[in-house]
């Protein structure tokens, strides 16, 4: 490879403790970890590849203490020791990366990154580029037209105008502006309630931190006496962020070529560390060509040059699926380092490097060629961030075992190993997936084309919604991070109000957190009834307890709100902010097929089902999920979706009556069920009704309903019977559900899917009446489940056609949430709501209620 005259300087440190966090721990046979080492080759091989530097060196922080924290004796203090597992690693690491003949560097009494700022010094004055590798923001302030910053993790390069766009500052004011804000990941303070927005003002206007000090007077507010009772600490802070740039160092920028591999330490080392198959594709003997450091599975071949990538893609059967599988860094598919890919069709495995991946794009985009993998979505994801439109996604392996059975296993890949295959999967090996994900799909694929239903199924709705799932999550939706900040503070205020209040109640302190000190202060020493006992004996203190004790007494219910305040702070207003995804200035989630059991899709990092939508705190969560400037927030929401479909489904005349008059079905319920008539239905009537009507479809059982409705058991029956009394198709059909349920162990919703039941005839009387609310409600939130994907898709369509300036940026539950173009709203509110209206021909209408705004809240 023809070697680019530049210097590559590689932040080890920084790479060390990415690696050790991003895999998941790995061993070798006698329990040593070699994660890290793992990890850290293969970025390392990455960059080789992508970059052929003529000039090369790994650097590493030295043992021991530095100037920094002779400064400053808080220096980093915060910061846990090294775990144990990460400290051995280091030994390995280091040796590895000399054999492999790559430059390693580490100076006494400095950190890393002053060796890399002083070896870019000394390259930018002997005329060498040089690229930086590290993800420590505190290098932006060595960029310079000689200089570039590269973030492996994102992929993220950052020139002078990148640092510009990332921090609002230009390279020679990030210490200024560091200064300001802090960097609490080495402890270094800033000016408290000085954030990024408020830092690049004040440099934006004052030109400098030093102008800044001088005008420090004019600065008013809190904020401003903040700067000024900081002034003193500045200098200090100033010293502790900028980088040494004379570091005696023994090497020189054009010292830093990389020697031949010593594979005799290479074979010692692989060996005891277990890296199979870096093992096996090193040479017989010393040789000028260093090893290939990848990690593909042991039967794979290593495809080293286009035109072999070419050979075999030409060579292989043209109706033959194409296995596949992404070699990564990392399991965010908004960050995750793409290392190479593995393909397998007709008997031959094979690994193709990154730097190859060109080679493979005509493959990769062809439709017309079937792919076979685990989770394509992820593969999907990670090859569009690289520019590459995978197509032609035929068999998923994941899906296909959902499908069949969403109860019966977990569906990520070594649960499906483990299950179909009675092996084991080997550590993260993608070569090793799709082998496995080959030999799964021979035995899921027969079994799901025998059940017909299941395979129109997989085949109509799952697979198709994958490309689908794919934009919404790379679209992501924009946050607006301030607000969240300010709600989180007002969030931190009421949380120590209710603390102060509940302490007040429990006349004595106590730690609202702690399951143990609630239960000695509500049973030990205020003596209220115990209502339920954990499985050891103890009074249990579970949400459901509290929420009884609530209704009678003032602790439990300042206990509850804490502790909602609590998770909506933790989960949302602290952490939507941290999530934002810095290339794209929008938050990612995931959005996961095969977890649930009735086909509903879920979410993570972030979750967006759980945002409440009933409380005051959670419309202020959605009130920070924003439209972009020109654009609206368009949300489409299903109407009492699931009692459509019951109506549907039981076919009872009362429910088919009130639907299909386009009448308020919960106040028709509370006068049918409370003996009054419809006009003098009151709203807590209907509230009650309301209750009644989606309880009982969830098997709510008087007991329940009578602690929702705050009324006791007696009167609750009453409501039930008088209800089923009204609407006897409803009972009917829930009588005949269970009977079915017993005979064939599972329930199908409209489109077929089935939803097994393996306790429903369990001698346990809990487990088997849990299985029978299951049996009754499945059908009902499985059927809507699946017309929400089917309008998915039919609204992408419809998007993919053209025409309209809109974009699907999120689903959750019943409803579909937009970014449309000012202009487009009315039209794409009709069209939306034609879609979703359409999908589905029940005996009832579909109601979709759609609302637009500047946010998520003002949509609804």
């Amino acid at each position: 490879m023809t070697k680019n005259s530049l210097l590559l300087l590689i932040d080890g440190s920084s790479y060390l403790y990415r690696a050790f966090h991003a895999l998941p721990p790995l061993n070798n046979s006698r329990g040593e970890p070699t994660g890290a080492v793992y990890g850290v080759i293969n970025m390392v091989r990455k960059l080789l590849d992508e970059v052929g530097p003529q000039y090369v060196a790994v650097v590493f922080d030295a043992k021991g203490k530095t100037f920094r924290d002779h400064l400053f004796a808080a220096y980093k203090a915060q910061r846990p020791s090294m775990p144990d597992d990460l400290s051995v690693q280091i030994a390995p690491l280091h040796a590895i990366i000399h054999a492999l003949g790559l430059p390693l560097l580490m100076v006494d009494d400095v950190e890393a990154d002053d060796v890399i700022a002083t070896l870019a010094v000394q390259a930018t004055a002997q005329g060498i580029p040089t690229l930086i590798a590290s993800s420590d923001k505190d290098l932006a302030q060595l960029v310079d037209g000689h200089v570039t910053l590269v973030n492996t993790m994102s992929n993220q390069r950052l020139d002078r105008a990148g640092v510009i766009a990332k921090f609002g500052v230009p390279p020679e004011r990030i210490i200024d502006y560091l200064a300001l804000v802090g960097d609490t990941s080495d402890n270094v303070p800033g000016v408290p309630k000085v954030g990024p927005v408020t830092a690049v003002k004040w440099i934006t206007q004052y030109g400098s931190l030093d102008n800044l000090v001088t005008h420090a007077d004019e600065i008013g507010g809190k904020v401003g006496e903040s700067l000024r009772a900081s002034l003193a600490q500045l200098p200090l802070t100033r010293a502790l962020l900028t980088l040494k740039q004379d570091v005696p160092l023994p090497v020189g920028p054009r010292d830093l070529m990389q020697r031949a591999p010593d594979v005799t330490a290479l074979r010692e080392w692989y060996t005891r560390m277990e890296f199979k198959t870096w093992l096996e594709r090193l040479p017989s003997a010393n040789t000028d060509a260093p090893p290939p450091m990848g990690a593909p599975a042991q039967t794979a071949v290593i495809l080293e040059r286009a035109a072999q990538v070419h050979d075999w893609l030409n060579a292989l059967s043209p109706d033959a699926p194409l296995t596949l599988a992404v070699e990564t860094i990392g399991t965010d598919y908004m960050q995750a380092e793409l290392t190479g890919l593995a393909l397998k069709r007709d008997a031959e495995t094979v690994h193709v490097p990154y730097a190859l991946l060109e080679a493979l794009r005509s493959t990769l985009e062809d439709a017309r060629i079937p792919k076979l993998g685990h989770d394509l979505k992820f593969s999907m994801n990670v090859l569009a961030r690289h520019g590459i439109a995978l197509a032609g996604l035929r068999f998923d392996v994941m899906l296909e075992s959902y499908v069949l059975n969403s109860v019966a296993t977990r569906h990520d890949l070594p649960a499906l190993v483990e299950k179909y295959l009675a092996e084991t999967l080997p550590p993260p090996d993608a070569a090793a997936s799709v082998q496995m994900s080959a030999r799964l799909h021979e035995i899921l694929a027969p079994q799901l084309a025998r059940t017909g239903r299941l395979q129109k199924l997989y085949d109509e709705i799952e697979l198709p919604l994958v490309p689908v799932l794919s934009r919404i999550e790379r679209t992501g939706v924009r946050v607006d991070a301030g607000l969240l900040q300010k709600q989180s503070a007002e969030l931190c205020t009421r949380l120590a109000e209710i603390e102060q209040a509940a302490h007040a109640s429990a006349g004595q302190l106590f730690n609202l957190g702690s399951p143990l000190q609630i239960q000695d202060i509500l049973y030990g020493k205020l003596n209220l009834p115990v209502l339920k006992k954990t499985p050891k004996g103890q009074p249990s203190t579970a949400e459901d307890v509290l929420q009884e004790l609530a209704l009678d007494y003032p602790l439990p219910r300042l206990i509850l709100e804490h502790r909602a305040l609590s998770k909506l702070k933790s989960t949302y207003t602290d952490r939507l902010p941290e999530q934002i995804d810095p290339a794209t200035g929008r938050v990612h989630t995931s959005y996961h097929q095969a977890v649930t059991a009735t086909g509903r899709l879920s979410s993570s990092d972030p979750n967006l089902q759980n945002i409440p939508i009933r409380t005051e705190e959670g419309r202020r969560i959605r009130q920070a999920f924003v439209a972009p400037p020109g654009y609206k927030i368009l949300a489409a929401d299903y109407s009492q979706i699931e009692l459509r479909i019951m109506a549907h489904l039981s076919g009872d005349a009362g429910l088919l009556r009130a639907f299909t008059g386009a009448q308020d079905i919960h106040k028709i319920t509370a006068a049918e069920v409370m003996g009054i008539p419809l006009e003098q239905v009151s709203a807590e009537q209907r509230r009650a009704a309301k209750a009644i009507n989606f309880g009982l479809i969830y098997g709510m059982s008087a007991f329940g309903l009578a602690r929702q409705l705050g009324v006791d058991r007696a009167a609750a029956q009453e409501y039930i019977e008088r209800y089923f009394a009204r609407y006897p198709g409803v009972k009917a059909f829930m009588d005949a559900t269970r009977t079915q349920a017993r005979t064939d162990g599972f329930v199908e919703t409209l489109f077929g899917r089935r939803l097994y039941l393996p306790e429903i005839n369990a001698r346990n009387m809990n487990r088997r009446q849990y299985a029978e609310r299951t049996a009754i409600n499945a059908p009902m939130q499985g059927s809507a489940a699946d017309i929400i994907k089917l309008a998915m898709l039919r609204i992408d369509a419809w998007l993919g056609a053209g025409g309209i300036d809109a974009r699907m940026v999120m689903q959750v539950h019943d409803e579909l949430v937009f970014e449309v173009a000012e202009a487009a709203v009315d039209t794409a509110a009709e069209a939306i709501r034609a879609h979703m209206t359409g999908v589905a021909r029940l005996s009832v209408p579909l109601v979709v209620d759609v609302g637009m705004g500047a946010n998520w809240d003002e949509a609804h």
